[in-house]
């Protein structure tokens, strides 16, 4: 079996990855909100140019499929004109800011991204994946998702900036904050070892610098399930699926003013009517929620097996998380899994407790086979 490439960065708008369907283009929308118009917007551009599926990410980005080379360049301007693109590729690389979806305008939240927003030309060369997390809400909830530098609140409701895997971080004022992410991230650069992507990577193995730690962040709130939040109605996409033809229809229906997307496959409907009969998960339980499926065979040229459709016969089937990855990659689900299934040489390997890249309990099983597993379970 062929090794899966691990490529080390993700696709943007101006640097596309090609997949099995074609390009994979990256939408970055600005404090992970879209407009109502540029959401139809968005969905035309699915429909016209692409498959006709919007990717939700979990860095709370949205993805077009199935674009052709020789459409990319429309594409872009398209985009452009929603005021969905960045004008210089090198920020647009550079603009991995992940925000607390329930920021209001004004918060600290929205006056710290517009603060890094035009520095980050600022920033030493990074790995493609490095990014930050703005997350001063009264609680942290975007603990879970990708992140190496963190903005947070303390328990007694200070600004603090941590490096991600460090327990604590830095107490700071707000005008100090954007200056000490960027000499965090100077540390980073100046200090990671080979293969050394992510800021835990290297936490974990040397100490942040003295006056980077002292303060711990407030304890963890839950990650936003669909139900009711104060903005609005959310719901859930199963797999990160968007379908164009159905969200586009959601915004019109729900008369949501904008679209706020997540790193937990939920999207809220800014100002909507809570939905009627949408094909999108309403119940905080449903177990779509607890299962990872990447895009499998054939869209993604790594994979051998198909795994979307399977994971949804097995959605509920095994206990607590489930991954279904078309490789050892794992790219839906870049950690352990209750149950992870891990495509190979068109069957499946079963990894208990782990992760896509770990030492299978089981090998070669087919779908049948793994119905008939759960059955006795």
């Amino acid at each position: 079996m062929t090794a899966p490439r691990i490529r080390g960065w993700c696709p943007g708008a101006h640097r596309p990855m090609m997949s099995g369907d074609g390009l994979v283009v990256r939408v970055r929308p600005w404090l992970g909100r879209l407009s109502a118009a540029q959401v139809q917007g968005l969905c035309a551009a699915a429909r016209d140019f692409g498959s006709g599926i919007i990717d939700l990410t979990n860095r709370a980005n949205l993805q077009l499929r199935g674009v052709s080379e020789a459409r990319h360049d429309a594409l872009l301007r398209a985009l452009a004109r929603l005021d969905l693109l960045d004008a210089d590729p090198a920020i647009e690389a550079r603009r991995n800011i992940l925000v607390t979806p329930l920021w209001t305008p004004g918060d600290l939240t929205d006056r710290l991204a517009r603060t890094l927003n035009p520095r980050l030309a600022e920033l030493p060369e990074l790995p493609g994946k490095f990014g930050f997390a703005i997350d001063t809400g009264d609680a942290p909830v975007l603990h879970s998702a990708p992140a190496d530098i963190r903005f947070e609140r303390a328990a007694d409701g200070r600004l603090i900036l941590r490096a991600d895997g460090a327990p604590d971080g830095i107490a700071l004022p707000e005008d100090r904050a954007i200056d000490t992410a960027i000499a965090l991230a100077r540390w980073f650069a100046g200090s990671r070892g080979p293969g050394q992507r992510r800021m835990a990577a290297l936490t974990a193995k040397t100490p942040v610098p003295a006056g980077f730690s002292g303060t711990a962040p407030a304890p963890a709130a839950p990650a936003i399930a669909p139900g009711d939040s104060a903005l609005g109605p959310v719901l859930g996409a199963a797999f990160g699926q968007l379908p164009a033809d159905a969200l586009a229809g959601l915004i019109a229906d729900s008369g949501a003013r904008a679209l706020r997307v997540t790193p937990w496959r939920v999207f809220i409907l800014e100002g909507g009517a809570p939905p009627a009969g949408a094909p999108f998960v309403t119940r905080a339980d449903d177990p779509l929620l607890r299962t990872d499926a990447c895009a499998g065979a054939p869209l993604c040229p790594q994979a051998t097996v198909e795994t979307r459709a399977l994971a949804r016969r097995l959605a509920g089937r095994f206990p607590g998380a489930l991954h279904v990855s078309g490789c050892a990659k794992g790219c839906a689900r870049p950690r352990a899994a209750d149950t992870t299934l891990v495509g190979r040489d068109g069957r499946f390997d079963l990894v208990d407790g782990g992760a896509a890249w770990d030492t299978p309990r089981q090998r070669g099983l087919s779908p049948d086979d793994l119905m008939t597993l759960t059955d006795q379970t």
